[in-house]
């Protein structure tokens, strides 16, 4: 941290210097027109742009020179004063210069270049579950971002003053909201946290002007309507879980949300929903103006392993078996790999891209099949992945320019235990148990999930999101606090910094002034990088 210091003194002027402030070059809002085609100043959504793939065509920074790069600045959280300790588990969105981040009941804006503070914004909290916030939506002169006591707040852009705030759920059914919005259309799209606690999961739009409700899609359906009949009774139902708290992707020509959905309720006993559980551990396309489903793909059905499908559904466009298709991707939690055709839900890859043991096989939609033997039993039964998944919530990324899909992955055995074996159990039910991990970064080829290279790390534990670019990189939290920088054909390893902490969730970058930016979040505080 001393080395950190004495680079964040010396380059002060430096930053400084690097033209008008964000305060003076500030254009004003977002124009909705960058959403659709994100400009090399901006990382507008959370996940940088509608597709999920969290690839930047940047190359200033790249695989010649990535050594030299240096500390721009560092930005840490001011101490509020109640004692609480906060993470930055949301990826800052940055707009003309600005740069936006949040935790729970909280959101900054601070100056891009130099980490100048702008303005803060405080939500007064009614409770809810702190655990993180993922970030904010932008949209024309507006910020959008949900609180734990289950609130839409829309802020003005400038300089942080509330223009209005909408209930999304239920706080009193133990829901809470975590999730970054996401703008499409005139359509602002919300999503609830709150699966360990006994409630159905729903997605919402709201107007962006008024936050009125537009639509509401339930993860778990009513009785009579389609995918009941994969659940045993109304009661089941009604207890469902399958959250939604990560932010969708979009195919603006289709018109279609990309979401996917958590496990079901109770959590690891599942003798009181026997069936399949639709619509939870699925990866699920809605219309955006109406919130019908177009097609759903279940990566885990009657899931009882807490092996949320809630893993970005990446978007992008390929070729399988030499023809071109308009795909989508995910790399699920329960170590699967998965590439659909985003049109029509159709598989065309299914591929373990860590070891698993659970499955029986795939069905006939490419989908796997659990095997009875797996499910978590009175004595314990060995399995893997555990239940922190093959891989968790932090984003992969896609590289257009290789081909390849990484994936910050985990290896893992768990022992997985039932304590209550009646006829309803409730919360969880039972408990998984960890007995041995590795941690590697996978890289997967999309038209065959093969694994085409894989670096792994000195040690299991966690580890953050990623952020691949047309500098020919990978950029990668790894579980010693260590921020890497990996060539993205060959996995070499070419740089890397001890942040002192673990990433809180995955790198992002920008261009201002003719300078490319790497910024990373690590416990409370924020790392911009640039070419020295």
């Amino acid at each position: 941290m001393k080395l950190f210091a004495t680079f964040f003194l010396a380059l002060l002027t430096f930053a400084s210097a690097r033209g008008a402030s964000a305060e003076q070059q500030a254009g004003g809002g977002l124009d909705p027109a960058v959403l659709l085609n994100p400009t090399p100043d901006t990382w507008p959504t959370y996940n940088g742009d509608y597709s999920g793939r969290r690839f930047s065509t940047l190359a200033q920074i790249n695989d010649k020179n990535v050594k030299s790069l240096s500390l721009a600045w560092l930005y840490q959280l001011p101490n509020l004063g109640d004692g609480m300790v906060r993470r930055l588990a949301g990826t800052p969105v940055v707009v003309n210069g600005v740069m936006y981040i949040t935790v729970p009941d909280h959101v900054w804006a601070i100056d891009a270049r130099t980490s100048k503070p702008l303005w803060h914004y405080a939500w007064t909290s009614k409770g809810g579950i702190h655990l993180g916030n993922r970030g904010v939506g932008v949209w024309g002169d507006s910020l959008y971002f949900e609180t734990p006591d289950c609130n839409l707040v829309a802020l003005n852009l400038t300089d942080g003053a509330k223009r209005w705030s909408q209930s999304i759920c239920d706080l009193d059914q133990m829901y809470y909201a975590s999730m970054a919005p996401l703008v499409v259309k005139n359509h602002v799209i919300t999503g609830v946290s709150g699966d360990d606690l006994d409630r159905p999961g729903f997605l919402e739009a709201h107007d962006p002007e008024t936050g009125a409700l537009q639509w509401r899609w339930s993860v778990v359906p009513k009785p009579g309507e389609p995918g009941s009949e994969t659940w045993p009774n109304a009661d089941a139902m009604a207890h469902g879980g399958g959250m939604t708290w990560i932010s969708p992707t979009y195919d603006p020509e289709l018109n279609l949300l990309y979401i996917g959905t958590g496990n079901p309720q109770p959590v690891i006993a599942g003798s009181g929903r026997k069936g399949a559980n639709l619509y939870t551990e699925s990866i699920v396309a809605l219309h955006a103006d109406t919130g019908k489903m177009a097609w759903y793909f279940q990566p885990s059905p009657h899931d009882t392993h807490d092996w949320d499908a809630i893993q970005t559904p990446v978007l992008f466009d390929g070729e399988i078996e030499g023809k071109p298709h308009k795909l989508l991707a995910q790399a699920s939690r329960n170590g699967w790999f998965f590439v659909l055709d985003r049109e029509t839900g159709k598989n065309y890859v299914s591929s373990e891209f860590v070891k698993t043991n659970w499955t029986k096989g795939l069905d006939a939609k490419g989908q796997p099949i659990p095997n009875p033997a797996k499910e978590p039993q009175i004595p314990g039964v060995l399995v893997t992945p555990d239940s922190s998944g093959g891989v968790n919530w932090a984003p992969s990324t896609f590289s257009p320019k290789t081909g390849l899909f990484y994936i910050n992955a985990t290896h893992s055995y768990s022992m997985f235990y039932i304590y209550d074996d009646s006829q309803k159990p409730e919360g969880w039910g039972g408990h998984g148990i960890g007995t041995w991990s590795e941690a590697m970064l996978q890289a997967v080829d999309y038209r065959t999930g093969k694994i085409r290279w894989s670096h792994k790390w000195e040690t299991s534990g966690g580890e953050s999101g990623l952020l691949s670019t047309a500098g020919n990189l990978v950029f990668a939290g790894d579980p010693n606090n260590n921020l890497v920088a990996l060539d993205a054909t060959t996995g070499s390893p070419l740089w890397h910094v001890n942040l002192g902490t673990g990433m809180s969730n995955g790198p992002i970058t920008y261009e201002l002034d003719g300078h490319q930016y790497l910024l990373i979040g690590a416990g409370d505080k924020l790392f911009a990088f640039v070419m020295n």
